[in-house]
């Protein structure tokens, strides 16, 4: 098949949203399919099957605001969206927003199939300007989301039954919707792997995702500030965005300074295998590939059990959950993981092996074939 694949936010594998989008592209280009991709990547002009539209330009401000969240966003151009999508068999858009709501109106014009992924919680967007608490504004941008996008659309991908029943119980409308994980990649394994010497000899707990106001990295550093062990501790969060200078003063309270950086792809899967916990404290989380993978390393993972995170259902029991943006909660729940870590290994251990089996589920290889599927699936539906 020709298929195109459009996103507005590309770039470097720095979150989530591209990961996957990349893991998609490059797993369908193996199995021989021509991809083509649509993307505001400057530095991809001119490579084969890469159509590149404009950056959007919000203002020198918001300009600097996005950059500094890693990413960069799009501005449609009709002519390269037309090229990019004539003669496609099917057309998969991996973010509702200005460059994917008008290339899969143009196919829909165009008579051609349109599938698309939901890979952002309206929970994301109000966050960025402080209302994510508020249910009406939640309410209105899953509206907007259904109306503006997503009931144009032949198949839609949910990366989890969490995000599928919220989204349809928000819009009161069934879709046409297939629950397929992002998937961890099979290069994500548990291994023995040696700790970095400037660890020493704390007891390390690693957190990851972009640094914002829903990844809620600042409920972990209250919480190692109040932790029976917080001499002993030391946090490594592993990400950046826009909320690193906030990050950074909360951190002064805790006797070791926390590492803070972005980790390479192989970087982190080291990390992952060397620290001692993991804690994925994000309140709002539509899968959670991070969570996944600290899971397919054999973690002890410490979750969040916010009503709008899909993280939660990946906890072995209430022994590896805390409340959601509860610091005191969460450092109970840290301060015994690191009791049994001390006086009971051998109990930490059983439930490291019973994570590692828990991730089988979540190989890439697994669901980028069901992802697959359903692009083929919608192409024949709308071809007959």
């Amino acid at each position: 098949m020709v298929i195109t694949v459009v996103s507005d936010v590309l770039g470097a594998e720095n979150n989530g949203t591209t990961i996957a989008a990349m893991n998609l592209i490059r797993y369908l280009r193996s199995r021989g399919h021509t991809v083509r991709v649509l993307c505001a990547d400057q530095y991809r002009r001119g490579e084969k099957d890469w159509y590149i539209v404009p950056n959007l330009n919000l203002g020198a401000l918001l300009n600097a605001y996005v950059k500094k969240a890693g990413v960069t966003l799009a501005k449609p151009d009709k002519a390269v969206i037309t090229r990019a999508i004539d003669g496609a068999d099917v057309v998969h858009i991996i973010t509702p927003f200005a460059l994917g709501i008008t290339a899969a109106h143009m196919a829909k014009k165009r008579g051609l199939p349109v599938t698309a992924g939901f890979h952002a919680q309206a929970e994301n967007m109000t966050a960025y300007i402080g209302m994510h608490q508020f249910r009406f504004a939640n309410w209105l941008g899953y509206q907007l989301l259904y109306r503006w996008f997503f009931r144009h659309v032949d198949a839609i991908h949910y990366p989890t039954q969490f995000i599928r029943e919220l989204f349809e119980r928000e819009v009161r409308h069934a879709t046409p919707g297939h629950v397929i994980s992002n998937g961890v990649s099979d290069s994500v394994q548990r291994k023995q792997t040696p700790r970095p010497k400037e660890w020493g000899d704390h007891i390390v707990i690693l957190t990851t995702g972009r640094y914002s106001r829903e990844k809620s990295q600042d409920t972990l550093l209250r919480a190692a500030a109040v932790s029976r062990y917080r001499d002993e501790l030391l946090l490594v969060l592993a990400g950046q965005g826009t909320k690193e200078r906030k990050l950074k003063r909360l951190a002064q309270r805790l006797p070791n300074p926390p590492i803070m950086k972005f980790f390479g792809r192989d970087e982190i899967i080291d990390v992952l295998n060397a620290c001692d916990l993991y804690v994925h404290p994000a309140e709002t989380e539509l899968e959670g590939i991070a969570c996944l993978e600290a899971i397919a390393c054999g973690k002890l993972t410490i979750v969040s059990d916010s009503p709008r995170s899909a993280t939660k259902a990946f906890a072995l029991d209430e022994s590896c959950v805390f409340h959601n943006r509860d610091p005191k909660d969460l450092a109970r729940c840290i301060d015994a993981w690191i009791d049994t870590l001390k006086n009971d290994p051998e109990k930490l251990h059983s439930y490291e092996n019973r994570y590692t089996e828990s991730a089988v589920i979540y190989r890439q290889s697994e669901c980028m074939t069901e992802m697959e599927k359903m692009l083929t699936e919608a192409s024949a539906c709308v071809k007959a």
